[in-house]
């Protein structure tokens, strides 16, 4: 574990910490004047590998070879050029610190974090952390990589938990939740619709799904599964060549046999270490990342009984508490989350790739992103 300090006095700016993966939903802007809640569970930290936050340049202004050199192989809008390593915590993990009002500008229902740090440490006044609490945006802290500093907290050695481990948790993720809005339909203050956190999770998978592809149909299993990903690929690649075969792969639920020609595996990804399960032994099918939460739903969903039991309950009969209302909508992938993955796949130098990329409008208005 580890407490983030002040680089300019050594102030405690942090709870001690665990590091986790950085949830693939961290940078999302979910629909308009959403109350979207804490992104990091209380106690954990991740770190934002590229650069993040202000300055950005424009795509225009970027050079193809110096985008390359990121690892962007199609056109962006923008790229930030701000440092890279950036921390997000839980705001109830702060410490020690001081908000900047004056540094607010663009937001709309809170802090957007648009124009840099807007908290200070307290002893010494030294610009260290964005706080985001707008509407739309996950709440979070983001501490500037070059303002703070990272110390271990000695004694307090904590191993990742195993995928057996994680299995025994079984801490998944619902696929639809109440959403909360600003003066919401109808008088009410909340409706239920798909998980922001799945939209996030399926716009990168899909785009991993289509790199996998090589420009042939995919198929994947039936079932929320298919509810999921089924439309936007069948829109999205053309009818007619072999189909290539996805299937969900992960502990407990082994990969299906060789001969059953299965071209792509669908696998969780480890929230604590961020790596992604892999079969054992070599393999040539391609890996899809999912998260963990959300891998779990998919691979294992939880039954229901059609009808309620009457009487006394046995061991082995199911409960009959009715499950979570769904959405009315049709399943829609994050485009952002989309866009942001492919540009940094290899594959997106394809021709039929960047035509996708160049015309995500139309399946916008088209409900599919």
């Amino acid at each position: 574990m580890f407490v983030f300090v002040c680089a300019g006095c050594g102030a405690e700016l942090t709870a001690p910490l665990s590091q986790v993966a950085l949830p693939v939903h961290a940078h999302q802007k979910y629909g308009n004047g959403i109350q979207l809640p804490v992104l990091m569970e209380p106690g954990t930290f991740a770190v934002e590998p590229e650069p993040w936050g202000p300055p950005w340049r424009k795509g225009e202004e970027i050079d193809p070879d110096e985008a390359a050199a990121r690892g962007i192989h199609a056109p962006v809008h923008a790229l930030s050029y701000g440092a890279s390593g950036a921390v997000v915590i839980a705001p109830g993990d702060t410490r020690g610190t001081l908000l900047l009002p004056e540094e607010h500008s663009g937001s709309c229902c809170g802090l957007d974090g648009s124009d840099g740090p807007n908290m200070a440490c307290e002893a010494c006044g030294l610009p260290v952390a964005t706080r985001i609490d707008d509407c739309s945006l996950w709440q979070a802290v983001w501490l500037a990589p070059d303002a703070v500093r990272r110390h271990r907290v000695d004694g307090a050695e904590t191993a990742p938990l195993s995928w057996a481990e994680l299995m025994e948790e079984g801490k998944s993720t619902p696929p639809f939740e109440p959403i909360a809005t600003w003066g919401g339909r109808l008088g009410l203050d909340h409706y239920w619709s798909w998980s922001p956190q799945w939209e996030a999770a399926a716009g990168r998978a899909l785009a991993h799904l289509l790199a996998a592809s090589a420009g042939r149909p995919v198929t994947v299993p039936d079932g929320l599964t298919a509810e999921v990903f089924r439309r936007a690929l069948d829109t999205l690649l053309p009818a007619g060549p072999p189909a290539r075969r996805a299937a969900l792969v992960g502990p407990g639920r082994h990969a299906p046999d060789t001969n059953a020609d299965v071209d792509i595996l669908l696998v969780p990804v480890h929230p604590q270490t961020g790596e992604s399960w892999a079969p054992a032994g070599a393999t040539p099918a391609y890996l899809v990342p999912l998260p963990f939460g959300v891998w779990l739903q998919l691979a294992f969903p939880e039954p229901h009984l059609p009808a309620p039991a009457s009487g006394v309950m046995p061991d082995d009969v199911l409960r009959d508490d009715p499950p979570a209302p769904r959405s009315p909508y049709l399943f829609r992938a994050d485009p952002e989350v989309f866009r942001h993955t492919l540009v940094r796949l290899p594959a997106a130098r394809s021709p039929w790739l960047r035509e996708i990329l160049e015309n995500l409008t139309p399946y916008l208005r088209a409900g599919l992103f």
